[in-house]
């Protein structure tokens, strides 16, 4: 075998182990890089055998004692606490709420605008600190608001009197 193709061959399997790695750990998923490094590795081993039969009984035993692995660590994983070092077990509030409490008790309340709001900004209403968004217009800060609709974490306000155009 010509010392060329060793050194391909050796490139080509670098470049699918690298391939992998950058789609585990960049780019998480199965896609192009993943695909990639496949194919590099294959072409690797293909170009390391002497003739094709050995080469694919290279990736035949490669591949069995790749699905043997898999099913040992299904089997045998939860039993040496293999999983829990890969998901986290703790699990959440089933009273938790992302929205702020209290947040629909402001609708139809007035406040001022402690920013300039380009549409979001700050406002202070009922005494609060809130962030608001204007319904589109920009509101100089110090201006009177009126709250108009308050969707979910979103409270919306408009000037009490709308600018004068």
């Amino acid at each position: 075998m010509p010392e060329l193709f060793v050194w391909l061959a050796v490139l080509a399997l670098i470049l699918g182990v690298l391939s992998l790695l950058v789609e585990i750990l960049v780019f998480p998923g199965f896609g192009v890089a993943g695909m990639t490094g496949v194919l590099l590795l294959v072409w690797g081993v293909v170009l390391l055998s002497t003739d094709i039969v050995q080469s694919v009984q290279s990736l035949v035993i490669g591949l069995l004692i790749t699905i043997a692995l898999i099913m040992w660590i299904i089997r045998f994983g939860h039993k040496r606490k293999f999983w829990h070092k890969l998901a986290l077990g703790d699990r959440q509030d089933q009273s938790y709420s992302s929205a702020r409490q209290g947040l629909k008790d402001l609708l139809g309340k007035e406040g001022k605008a402690l920013t300039k709001l380009r549409p979001a900004g700050a406002a202070e209403i009922d005494g609060q600190r809130i962030d608001v968004v204007t319904e589109g217009s920009f509101v100089e800060q110090g201006t009177p608001l009126v709250v108009t609709k308050v969707e979910g974490m979103r409270v919306i306000v408009r000037p009490v009197r709308p600018p004068a155009e």
